[in-house]
Order: C-alpha cells, then structure tokens, then sequence
C-alpha cells in the first residue's frame, strides 16, 4: 500500500448552514467546495488544513448512512481518510491481509476521487477511507 497522506476526515452534521460559520467564523477556515454526492445521499463541504482537508458531510435522505450514524452516534468524526496510490491494489492487498472491506473495488466519491472503504471493525474502529486521484 503507497498512503501518501491523510486526505480528509469526514465529519458527520446535522446541517452544513449551521456547521459552516463555526470553521469559518471561528476557525478561520474557508468552505472552498459544497458538493452533493446523490449516490451516497450526502452534500458535503469542504475545508483546507495544510495539505489535508475537513469533509463536513450532511444526510440528504433518512437513507443516508450520515443520517444513520448521526443518529446512532450523533454529530462528530465519521471516517479517516488517506490518500493512496493504486486503490484496487490496495483493497486487494488488505483483504489478502484479512481485513473487512466494506467496498470491494473503488467508487466515484466527492471530488471526483476515487474511493474504497474499510470496515472499521477490521481497523480498530475506525472507519477508514483510501482515496486516489483518477489519472
């Protein structure tokens, strides 16, 4: 597996008007990108950190896993993602390795990235996203 960086982590909320003025106004931060990803039933926002990136993402349907983790567990950290070369290998390469996954070949997600996730019962609970960037 070639990780290169932690891309984003995805932050689960309620609503992206009410989340937004908190990383901007008192952050500092600014929403450079809001995205709906409709196979996925979530908008999302981002913000840049260096060279990593805050995904705040909000349910757009009941169906939504955010709207099912939210109300699980309530607002907050949904998912780590890391930047990766080769997600296909990667996936096959951690599967070999015994690990869940929760995708079993890489899938278009928000800014056009390809992306695969672990289950986080394989991952020491924390629900893990590799993501690359389509040549």
């Amino acid at each position: 597996m070639n990780i290169t960086h932690i891309e984003h982590l995805g932050i689960a909320v309620k609503s992206l008007e009410e989340s937004i003025p908190y990383y901007e106004n008192i952050l500092g931060l600014k929403c450079y990108s809001i995205e709906e990803v409709a196979d996925q039933k979530v908008r999302t926002a981002f913000f840049k950190v260096g060279q990593t990136k805050i995904e705040l993402l909000e349910p757009i349907s009941e169906e939504s896993t955010i709207a099912k983790f939210i109300e699980k567990r309530g607002e907050g950290i949904h998912h780590l993602a890391f930047a990766n070369q080769g997600v296909a290998e990667a996936l096959a390469e951690v599967e070999a390795k015994g690990v869940r996954l929760i995708d079993k070949a890489p899938r278009k997600g928000a800014e056009g990235l390809n992306i695969a996730f672990l289950h986080p019962k394989s991952t020491c609970g924390v629900l893990t996203e590799l993501c690359e960037k389509p040549e």
